[in-house]
């Protein structure tokens, strides 16, 4: 079973930057595809932002391409998402996802928590 603990959400003035942190248990961060959804609050679904599949290869929802970053650390088992210039669309709560297919990474099996991200103006 992986779980998936996120950590670094709060609130943040537009144009700066957060990193959230997702730690990962019951499988190796290397072998498994992983990415950050995020919920906008009335909204009706969930989008995925970023991605790193199982070979390292990311992937980056137009609405944060050039200012965000999802990387991973196999020494610690974590993953990382990195937001530069965030702007008061960012506010939302972010999950970090997992799946052991990298073709079921928009529609993943195991879900964190989540975490509220929250940008003023």
């Amino acid at each position: 079973q992986v779980q998936l603990v996120e950590s670094g959400g709060g609130l943040v003035q537009a144009g700066g930057s957060l990193r959230l942190s997702c730690a990962v248990s019951g499988a190796l961060v290397s072998r498994i595809a992983l990415g950050w959804q995020r919920h906008v609050p009335g909204g009706k679904m969930r989008d995925l932002v970023a991605s790193i599949l199982k070979d390292g290869t990311t992937d980056y929802a137009d609405s944060v391409k050039g200012r965000g970053d999802i990387s991973r650390d196999n020494a610690t088992n974590t993953v990382y998402l990195q937001m530069n210039t965030l702007k008061p669309d960012d506010t939302a709560v972010y999950y970090c996802v997992a799946d052991k297919a990298n073709s079921a990474i928009e529609y993943p099996l195991y879900w964190g928590q989540g975490t509220q991200v929250t940008v003023s103006s």
